[in-house]
């Protein structure tokens, strides 16, 4: 429909899995080792969960789930929780 406004989640769900992969770990927060947070609705929506913990383990990356959203440390340091 024309002129829809489609919010975030919406493109996500438009856009292959290879492609939305792409995009997570080609942000500039994860190229340079820091850190990138999406739904975990729109992971697996678009990649399936099996598929994102794949790439996570393949890249040596760590993430977290905290309400519905996923942090994903894009390097291979330890994660510590502070409280």
């Amino acid at each position: 429909m024309l002129g829809q406004d489609w919010g975030m989640t919406e493109l996500h769900a438009l856009l292959p899995a290879d492609v939305w992969l792409q995009q997570v770990f080609d942000a500039k927060a994860a190229r340079e080792g820091g850190i990138v947070r999406r739904k975990r609705r729109d992971i697996e929506r678009t990649v399936g969960w099996e598929r994102f913990e794949f790439e996570l383990r393949r890249r040596g990356f760590h993430a977290v789930e905290n309400s519905g959203q996923i942090v994903i440390f894009c390097n291979n340091a330890p994660i510590r929780q502070v409280v």
